[in-house]
Parts: structure tokens; sequence; C-alpha cells
């Protein structure tokens, strides 16, 4: 880097790139250019995978890079920016994935000196990698292989003392299953298998800690502006996130023939009420915690009847009590939540781990799988089932691989209803019953996924008719998509969203007083557009074709079982996906011209 080079307010101006291989490591320039262009979090990952390569190498392979990234907004006052997002190929789809989370590790990792820490190559041992401002090292970790997330944390904090932040792998990770996790903060970056991506290139940890601080180009404008968000973030609009969390959806998602229950075969489960979050806190006691830079406190820990006063609550979302609960038919609380603690220790993604059980308990019905104990609604057989996905161990091997390699291997009608888009296991949102959410899955640049595209809000408001897709959902699709685009970038957290009257708006104020840029809310639509156009050509680079924007058989030839109005023409979303492209500026079929594709301000060829 250049000696002189002064980089804008909000940013160091560089990313620290470790040869993990060669032990080298150095400080890359990242030009005005290309931050305004991509900004940070997700954008700025989805530029440096492709500067890297990333597309066309094996994600598990020593020539696979990962990213963690920062935004020019961590550090600063405002609310819930404490955010890091990593990027990276996914080894359970083999498509770009970012996965964003909440911690004390994105202020440490942004105050090393730069605004993202890309690792390529492999330590030839396990190792813990430690960024201690300028000072690079790969230090054994034999000592900590094996252990579970909390308890490597625990080590790594005796080890390294107060100041240091940690990113660790669960033994899910270093036995890569293609959707383990990487853990902070007992937080977990989680969908796409990042944390696999991490075990592959024996690293159980990073460690990070530094001093340096960006400036802002309006120290003033930005502390009232954080003043004024943190007021507003207290309000109304978040009121449900504080009192129960995201697991309020429950009963909600219920009411409306939304939740997904027995791999997605019904959008309803008659014993939801034993996992209403009310019955939970009064069963075995509720707490309330909160992220690092956070006002708004959604964390929620429930308390296992089992469990010692001295271990922690088991972190509850709506996403782990659908996918570990009606998803597998179980509805006892307690099988539920020792579920979701065991996920989290050995470190793998929720969703996925639901979704893929799920998938094998139908296949074991239909007689495509033989293994007659794993069967809808037995808790003992979900929790033996977990422990052998972490292990690795007999089916677990299976297992690991996803429902859609899982499907591969079975073969016969299994792709039918295997709950993927692109390889990831779709979430708890029915999309027969949530038309527009339909879309947002099928075109999702890491697949089926409820934070990249924000769909499911036109789908619960006035605006459409949830039950049918039409090309009046498509712009609404690619306004909450654009939205949460600026969101992963920025990064701010979701549960902000409501509390916006013009988010783009916003958030153009919140990078002039951060930044100094002139932005205008036009501008932040089409740097979404970029962003999500530059992941679409990571996707095209790594083999992408037009086929894999869609859904699975069984949500375009069968209507829920119980409700017959939840049925989704495959027509209709072939319509509006070619719709979707159109109105991005690709080709019809998803394609990108490299006119278009020169004009996003990417290396040529990655």
């Amino acid at each position: 880097m250049p000696n002189n080079y002064q980089p804008p307010p909000g940013y160091h101006g560089c990313y620290l790139r470790i040869d993990l291989s060669t032990g080298v490591s150095q400080r890359v320039e990242l030009t005005p250019t290309v931050l305004r262009n991509y900004l940070g979090g997700s954008g700025l990952g989805t530029y440096l995978l492709l500067r890297e390569g990333s597309a066309t190498v094996d994600p598990l392979s020593a020539a696979a890079a990962i990213a963690f990234v920062f935004s020019p907004l961590v550090g600063s006052p405002l609310t819930t920016s404490a955010k890091f997002a990593v990027v990276s190929k996914s080894p359970l789809t083999n498509r770009i994935n970012d996965s964003l989370a909440s911690s004390g590790f994105a202020i440490a990792g942004k105050q090393t000196g730069c605004d993202a820490i890309v690792l390529v190559g492999s330590a030839d041992r396990p190792a813990v990698l430690v960024v201690d401002e300028g000072d690079v090292r790969v230090e054994p970790a034999k000592e900590l292989w094996g252990s579970d997330c909390a308890a490597a944390q625990q080590s790594l904090s005796q080890q390294y003392g107060p100041g240091f932040r940690h990113a660790v792998i669960g033994p899910a990770g270093e036995r890569r299953v293609r959707y383990a996790t990487i853990s902070h903060d007992g937080r977990h970056a989680g969908r796409g298998g990042s944390g696999a991506v991490l075990g592959a290139k024996n690293i159980k940890a990073i460690v990070v800690r530094g001093t340096q601080r960006c400036r802002w180009a309006d120290p003033a404008g930005l502390t009232r502006l954080a003043k004024e968000l943190s007021s507003r973030s207290l309000g109304p609009a978040t009121a449900k996130y504080r009192e129960l969390g995201t697991a309020s959806n429950l009963l909600l998602f219920n009411r409306l023939g939304a939740l997904p229950s027995r791999n997605f075969q019904q959008g309803q489960f008659a014993d939801v009420a034993a996992l209403d979050p009310v019955v939970l806190a009064e069963k075995g006691g509720h707490a309330r915690s909160t992220c690092a830079a956070c006002t708004i406190g959604c964390e929620h820990l429930y308390s296992l009847g089992s469990s010692s006063e001295a271990e922690p609550g088991v972190r509850v979302e709506y996403e782990n009590l659908f996918a570990l609960g009606p998803l597998c038919g179980i509805s006892d609380s307690e099988v539920v939540l020792q579920a979701s603690r065991r996920c989290d220790e050995l470190g793998i993604d929720t969703i996925s781990t639901g979704g893929t059980i799920s998938f094998a308990m139908e296949c074991v019905e239909r007689g495509l799988l033989d293994l007659p104990w794993l069967t809808f609604g037995d808790g003992t057989a979900l929790l033996r089932a977990i422990d052998l996905i972490g292990q690795r161990d007999g089916v677990g091997d299976w297992l690991a691989e996803g429902s859609r390699r899982l499907a591969d291997r079975l073969g016969g009608d299994s792709a039918r209803f295997a709950p993927h888009v692109k390889g990831l296991e779709i979430p708890g949102y029915e999309p027969r019953a949530l038309q527009t959410m339909a879309l947002g899955f099928a075109v999702g640049s890491r697949g089926a996924d409820h934070n990249r595209s924000g769909a499911y809000e036109v789908d619960f408001s006035e605006r459409v008719n949830r039950y049918a897709l039409t090309s009046q959902s498509v712009p609404l699709a690619i306004e909450t998509e654009n939205a949460a685009t600026i969101m992963d970038s920025m990064i701010l957290c979701k549960f902000l969203r409501r509390v916006f009257t013009e988010f783009f708006q916003s958030a153009a104020e919140m990078l002039e007083v951060t930044t100094g840029w002139d932005v205008s809310a036009e501008e932040l639509v089409a740097t979404a557009n970029r962003i999500v156009s530059a992941k679409k050509l990571f996707n095209i680079r790594a083999g992408w074709t037009p086929q894999e924007d869609s859904l699975p058989d069984r949500f375009l030839q069968e209507p829920q079982q119980d409700n017959s109005e939840a049925r989704l023409s495959p027509e209709q979303l072939r319509v509006a996906v070619r719709l979707y492209n159109e109105l991005r500026g690709w080709n019809a079929d998803g394609s990108i011209t490299s006119g278009r594709a020169d004009n996003l301000g990417l290396p040529a060829n990655g």
C-alpha cells in the first residue's frame, strides 16, 4: 500500500490477505471507488471473492478464499452496527455464501487496521490464526481440536486474555460437515458451511485484537443520528423482538398455514402450542441478552428443565424452533431445546440440520432409506441423528452432506421432495402459502434464504395475494432484496428495518456522516443492484444454470396436504423469475452479458 494513501472516513482502505500455506500476509489497498461501489460486509466480500478467483475452485480446497468482512459503520455509535460477514464459496451449494453475525469480533477485527481479513491456503496442522494488530501468526491448536464451540472459546479466553476476540469452529467444522458454522460470543455465522471451509484450512479459531480506530466524516452528525436511531429502535417496531424474540412467529405462522411441518408436507402443526415461547419461559425460565452495540436485545435464552443453574440458557429463535420442532414432527420442548444446544456445541446450522433430518425421516417413511429408528416425532432419534452428523459417524456421514446430496445418493423420486434451493435447505416459510417469498427463494444467490430476501414482508402485507404469484409481486420482491443487500453490506441488523420510514434515504444519511460521501437513495438502489449482480456473476462463473432458479417439485406439483388453496403454479414461477431477471437488467434466462459484467467494476476473470 502507498504510504500516502488516505482512505475515506469509516475505512482503513485495505484488506489483510493471509496465505496459510506460506505464512505470508500483506495489506492490499482497497480504492475509494471499490469501497463506494461495494460498501462492506456481503458486498465487499463478494468483490474480494471474485478478485481471488474463488468461483472456479473447490470450496474445501486450499485455493479457496474465505473473507471476514467489516463495514464503514463498525465501531460507530450506531445501534446494531457491530456485525461482520463471512463470505466464501459454499461447500453445501457450490455457490456464493455470505453469513452475517453480531459480536465483539467485528469491532476487534476492524481495529486490527483492515476492512477485511481474507484467508487462502491451508495450515499444515490444526492451528489458531492470531491477528494482533500488525502481528500475524499461526499457532498450534492440537489441544483445541475436537472441543466444542463453547469449550474452545473458553480455552482461548484463558490463553489469550482480555482484549482478544475469537471466532471458532466446532467438531462439525473440523469434519467438514457441509453446513458447519463459525461461532463467536456464543452466536453463529450459520448458513452455507463457512465452518467447513475454515476446517478444511485446519483453522480451529481466529483470534483478533487491535487499537486502530477509523475517523468519521461528521462526528457530531453521527452522534445525532445514533441517538435518533437508538430511540426509534426501542419503539413499537421492535417490541416483539424485545419481548419474545422471533420465536413469537411460530404461532402466527401456524395460524396462517405457513409453518412448514413434517418436511414441508403440511403448513400447520397440531401440537404447536407446546413450543409457544411463553410456555417455554414458564417451564424452565427465560432471560434476555443482547449483541454487542445493540439497543434492541432480541436474544432470548431458555433454560432446560434438566440443566444446572451454572449452565447457560439455550438461544431460541423462530428458525431453530421450526427446524428442530414441527419440521421433524417434534413437539417436546425439552427435546427441541436440547437439539438446539447440541447444534450450537457441534457448530452446525439448525435450519440445514432440521431440513436434512426431516427429509431423511420422510425417506424412511417411503421406504427409500433403511433406518427404522429415524421417524417423525421421535425426539430420541432427532438427538441421535444430530450427534451422528457432528461426528460424521455412520449414516451421519450421509446426513452431513445435506439434503441435495442425500437425495442424489438415495435416488428414486427423493429429489422431488428434498427441501432445498441450490442445495441450501429451505427456512421456515412455506413457499406455497407465501408466494412472493417463493420467488425470493428461487432467485436467491445463496439459495433459499429469508435473510437475503424480505419478500415474506410483502406476503404479509395487503399489497399482494400471498396465494397468487403475479407480475405485481416481482418489483416488490426486488425492493425487499435491495434493502436486505444494503443492510448486509453497511452492515445493520434486519430487525431495524421497520423503524425506517424511507430506508434508502436513512442509509444514505448514515453513510454521509460516516464516510463523507454525498450519497443519494437512488445511488444506494443502484449499489444494491450492482452487488446482487456481482453475486450472480460469481455463481455464473461457478457453474450456475437457469434451471437452478426454481423450487423442488413438491412445491410446484402438489398443494399443501392441509390447505388446498396453497398451490404454486410452475408456469407462474417461471414467468416471475423471467421478469425478475429482466428488471435486474440481466438476460431473460438470468445470464449476464459481458458488457453488463464489465460495468460492475469487477475483475475481468476472477
